[in-house]
């Protein structure tokens, strides 16, 4: 019969004798161990070893906050105003995670971040009954990442008023403008802006951020979708739909306006982020495929970073679809996944891919184009009248290197031009030497394929000196 404290100390004090007692342990059914009992006969160290009650819990999300207002987007329109490590943003940061009801939230706090570093940590503490009834405590980190997006209000007092007054505003969010390049040579080929009247409806269209030769990390109902496609694939081509190709077994497929507007997603790596490569060797593997009406060729090489000469024997053995094209000595762009820093949670999605160090994207030509640079092309591109401000010197010096990487994007793809008006430059003088000294290994633009820039004014006027002429 169990005897309880104040009746043991009752007869200690009276001089009886008791019987000393014992906490009963057991051993742990993994380790040995001894231990207390408890209803799975495991230790706590055995125990979470055999089971991770985080399991399917998020540990990171992505949040978007205004860096006007300090406020963060509650989906599906709510903007909460909340400060840094304050209860109402720690509040909000738990509601975003997702099944977080299948564990019992004991604790929660925020682990101390650089605050331009746009990352907010919680370690959260939750509880769970596991084996037979015991009850495992367990934490672990969570790390929202916070994009840049203004809320409606912000939005409306930052706007200029001028902006307003435009037929048809276009948006796309990307770091460059060369897709804003191409648009202008088509309005000037159909002559849209010609016709166009002011009008007060405003439309607006936003333009999808995917990019021709970017690299992408398809989400998994897309690539399950296009029967398993990727999940890296290179963008090669933007219409009305986009070209997906897969660089290491040729596969590509097409994604229409309302597939990818009913799943969107975002470019992995930009043209902004080509690293250039040399080519040390190349194998062919299988013959030429025509694959989209481009031409492949799938090879195993031998590269490494240009900037890498002198400083490291870095070699990277890759697989890329541009047999047709590298030599050993030829030079390449391509994406240094090696060296890359990505966020995109949708790699971490993709159990057991393998990513390959190096994707290759195109040749370059930039050596061989040094020699021609300062000299005028033997074709030029017309220009929409537009405002410019001039203040801003760097941002046009950003702007002119994007629009002479749009002109290099032209000589290269022959396809990118087909619906851009091309004309010659009559200030363009050929140079027998030059020629002859870069061969034909530089891509360019045929003269066939050039108009003669007629001039209006000028064309009237010679008219009128005939008359003139004819008079006298």
């Amino acid at each position: 019969m169990p005897v309880s404290r104040n009746t043991a100390a009752m007869a200690e004090e009276a001089g009886m004798f008791v019987v000393p007692q014992t906490v009963g342990t057991v051993l742990c059914c993994k380790c040995g161990i001894p231990m207390a009992p408890n209803a799975a006969n495991m230790c706590v160290k055995c125990l979470r070893s055999e089971v991770d009650i985080t399991e399917g819990l998020q540990k990171h999300v992505i949040i978007m906050h205004c860096p006007e207002c300090n406020s963060y987007l509650q989906p599906p329109r709510t903007w909460i105003k909340a400060q840094l490590e304050s209860k109402e943003l720690l509040t909000f940061c738990v509601k975003r995670l997702k099944n977080l009801n299948k564990v019992r939230l004991v604790h929660a706090e925020f682990i101390w971040t650089e605050p331009h570093s746009k990352r907010i940590k919680v370690k959260l503490k939750v509880q769970k009954e596991v084996l037979n009834g015991a009850i495992l405590e367990q934490s672990y980190v969570v790390e929202y990442v916070q994009q840049e997006h203004m809320c409606e209000s912000c939005s409306r007092v930052q706007a200029n008023p001028d902006q307003w007054v435009a037929a048809v505003q276009l948006r796309q969010h990307v770091s460059h403008r060369r897709t804003f390049f191409y648009l202008e040579q088509l309005i000037l080929k159909h002559g849209a802006a010609a016709s166009a009247i002011k009008i007060k409806q405003m439309e607006q269209v936003e333009i999808c951020p995917i990019c021709r030769e970017d690299l992408i990390c398809l989400p998994l109902k897309v690539a399950a979708s296009l029967g398993n496609l990727g999940p890296l694939v290179i963008c090669t081509k933007v219409t009305n739909s986009i070209a997906l190709l897969d660089p290491l077994t040729l596969r590509i497929s097409y994604l229409d306006a309302d597939q990818y507007w009913r799943l969107p997603f975002k470019s992995l790596l930009t043209s902004r982020q080509l690293v250039e490569y040399i080519v040390l060797d190349v194998e062919i593997i299988s013959s030429e495929v025509n694959v989209g009406g481009s031409k492949y060729v799938l090879a195993d090489a031998q590269v490494a970073r240009v900037s890498d000469f002198g400083r490291n024997d870095t070699i990277f053995n890759i697989r890329t679809h541009l047999g047709h094209l590298l030599n050993p000595g030829d030079y390449a762009l391509g994406y240094d996944l090696y060296g890359a820093n990505s966020n995109d949670i949708e790699i971490e999605k993709h159990k057991g891919l393998v990513i390959p160090e190096v994707i290759l994207i195109r040749k370059s030509y930039e050596e061989k184009r040094q020699k021609k640079r300062g000299k005028p092309r033997a074709w030029k591109l017309k220009s929409l009248d537009m405002e410019v401000d001039d203040k801003n010197r760097t941002d046009q010096e950003k702007i002119n290197s994007e629009y002479e990487q749009f002109l290099k994007d032209l000589e290269e793809n022959p396809e990118l031009r087909f619906n851009i008006s091309l004309y010659r430059n009559k200030d363009y003088q050929p140079s027998e030497m030059t020629s002859v000294a870069d061969g034909d290994e530089v891509p360019s633009i045929p003269l066939d394929e050039l108009l003669a820039d007629l001039d209006l004014s000028e064309a009237e006027a010679e008219a009128e000196d005939e008359d003139d002429e004819m008079r006298e």
